[in-house]
């Protein structure tokens, strides 16, 4: 066993101490000796969103960041793009360095299969985040009708980066919309992921069926700050870094959310399917377990998360997924997510005591730029340099 091996293992054991993992009753999440990520198609540019359209078409939609939606079908990709708003994008996101802006997330229409609207989040020309919507082409079932673009959201970005942009439905058919505290490479300079009256560092919640005066939206009457004074209404929860990447479980519909740190700390939060919203996350005031502008009344104030890792083993966190596919069932329940930087995949597990168990899965060397669901549940992680993987059963 080599030094570098010693000290991921040592590490690992710092992970279950600050979590809380101490409960010997509960079950024990999955190693990854048994499974494998298995790539089934690549090629892509710059891939950071993999999803289905909700439609038995059995096809997947790969976002990419330089503004293209590809289909993949039959294992396939399709040449045409199933969308291409590249003209919409900053210059940055096309020079090969690093960008955090682009084409970020997608999130088709609980009743797609009818009304053909999907919805695309991405950063525009001057770098501010858009929400909007399209509708599937009359002729085409993949391509979608470029002119068919109705704005829905613009949310101003103070600066290049923290851009989040996963936008996913709820149960109830409510879009959720990540949003990340502004950037400027570092704490947060203008407080925003604090800020009720700001739409950033949050997690937002609309219903995009409705209208609202000149919006293009309804808030939910039920959104936890609808009645406060200053408070955007929009608001779902708060004191969020940059929540890259978010989902539901589709058994429970409780909540996991990837937030990327700061200096140290990387973090996983939950938030339980009966929860009604206005859960404070703890950014800038902790990152993760460990205060970072906060007085010790601010602990009362937060909800932490379930499992963290510090940068000595990795250094942003890609949310995934609780799996819920056929094929492996002995993974049914488990939440997957890994790291962008150093291609590592952790498992989690809850206790029947409520604890939360985490344990190193399978070190893919890959750049983990996302997790994503076909329809069927099987569970897919995309690669940024270009290609996409399935969790299997070792042979």
């Amino acid at each position: 066993m080599n030094l570098a091996t010693i000290r991921f293992l040592t590490t690992l054991v710092m992970i279950a101490t600050v979590i809380g993992v101490t409960s010997a009753q509960s079950p024990q999440p999955p190693v990854g000796t048994d499974y494998v990520w298995t790539e089934v198609v690549s090629g892509f540019d710059n891939p950071v969103y993999i999803t289905h359209a909700g439609d038995s078409s059995g096809r997947l939609f790969v976002v990419e960041q330089t503004g293209y939606i590809l289909v993949v079908q039959d294992g396939e990709i399709l040449f045409d793009p199933f969308l291409d708003i590249s003209d919409r994008l900053t210059e940055d996101v096309f020079q090969g360095g690093y960008s955090e802006r682009g084409l970020l997330g997608l999130a088709f229409h609980p009743d797609y299969a009818n009304n053909g609207f999907f919805f695309i989040s991405h950063t525009d020309e001057i770098g501010d985040k858009r929400l909007a919507r399209y509708t599937l082409s009359a002729d085409d079932p993949n391509r979608a009708d470029a002119d068919s673009r109705v704005e829905i959201m613009h949310i101003p970005q103070p600066y290049y980066d923290h851009n989040a942009g996963h936008i996913t439905f709820g149960d109830d058919g409510t879009l959720y919309i990540g949003t990340g505290d502004g950037g400027s490479l570092g704490d947060d300079p203008g407080a925003y992921a604090q800020d009720l009256s700001s739409l950033l560092g949050k997690i937002l919640r609309i219903d995009v069926d409705r209208t609202e005066g000149d919006r293009m939206y309804a808030v939910p009457a039920d959104n936890p700050f609808v009645t406060r004074d200053g408070a955007q209404p929009e608001i779902w929860s708060s004191g969020l870094r940059n929540p890259w990447r978010f989902s539901f479980d589709r058994a429970t519909a409780d909540l996991f959310i990837g937030d990327v740190g700061q200096e140290s700390f990387e973090e996983v939060n939950f938030e339980a399917a009966d929860s009604p919203g206005g859960v404070n996350y703890g950014w800038y005031w902790y990152e993760a377990n460990t205060p970072y502008r906060a007085t010790p009344e601010m602990r009362l104030a937060i909800t932490p998360p379930i499992a963290e890792y510090p940068h000595m083993i990795g250094c942003s966190v890609t949310g995934g997924y609780v799996y819920r596919g056929a094929a492996l069932p002995d993974l049914n329940g488990v939440y997957f997510f890994g790291d962008y930087c150093t291609g590592r995949t952790w498992s989690i597990v809850r206790g029947a005591t409520g604890d939360w168990r985490v344990q190193p899965f399978i070190e893919t060397g890959r750049i983990v730029s996302s997790f994503g669901e076909d329809q069927a549940g099987e569970l897919y992680m995309v690669d940024f340099k270009g290609a996409i993987l399935r969790l299997e059963r070792a042979s």
